[in-house]
Formats: structure tokens, sequence, C-alpha cells
């Protein structure tokens, strides 16, 4: 009876959102909304695409800070331009990540956007420039 009920838990859990980490998909590594990068930063340690996602998800946020810091280097005519002013020390990439996936979390209205979009919303909140 307990081995029937055990059973029932984990295939419930297979099903039910939230309960079991759905593996990350090909379509998250295309990136196409902030959905599939937060799946990519958050994936579950057994995922056989763990080391992957977490590379992509890492990657990627970078990329378009660096980007975005090559963009904005200069004072335009109104003064200092930029959005985003990390502190010192920085946080590592992990902690950025985990970072935004909480922020993702707690602001669902975000998920479809480009995840480019939602993470300088998320970087300008957390850490704005004075």
């Amino acid at each position: 009876m307990f081995r029937k009920s055990i059973r029932s838990l984990v295939l419930v859990s297979l099903f039910v959102p939230g309960l079991a980490g759905a593996a990350v998909t090909d379509e998250d590594f295309a990136l196409s909304t902030t959905q599939n990068l937060v799946n990519l930063c958050s994936v579950s340690p057994s995922d056989p695409r763990a080391k992957e996602a977490i590379q992509m998800c890492e990657g990627y946020m970078l990329g378009a800070y660096h980007f975005y810091l090559a963009t904005n280097t200069s004072k335009g005519d109104r003064g200092d331009m930029r959005l985003v002013c990390l502190p010192n020390p920085t946080p590592s990439r992990n902690e950025v990540a985990a970072m935004f996936v909480d922020w993702a979390k707690a602001n669902p209205q975000y998920m479809k956007e480009a995840p480019v979009d939602s993470e300088f919303r998320f970087m300008s909140a957390k850490w704005p420039c004075k």
C-alpha cells in the first residue's frame, strides 16, 4: 500500500507544474522569450543538458551586458545615460542568474518578452545608476 502511494505521488508530480523540474528544450536554447532564459538559468542539476543550459544562460546574460557596456561608455549631451551600475564587488554570474530567476518569477508579466528586455528591466531595478 505504501509503495503504491509513493508511486502515485511521483507520477502526479510529473504532471503538476512546479512539482517536478521540466527538462530544458531546444526551444529554450533559441532564447525567444524570457521564459526560455528562466528555464535555462533554473535548470535542474540532474537535467542531461544542465551544463549547456547554465553556460547558455550565463553567456547570454554576460554577452548582453558587455554589449550594453560597449555602447554606453561615454557621456552623452545630457550626462551619464547608463541604466545599470553594478556594485563593487560585482556578484558572480551564478548569483546574477539566480537573482534574475527570482525577479522573473516575481514578475511573470514579462515572461513572453524578449529576454534581453527582461534582463535589463531586472538589472536596472536591482542596480540603478545614481
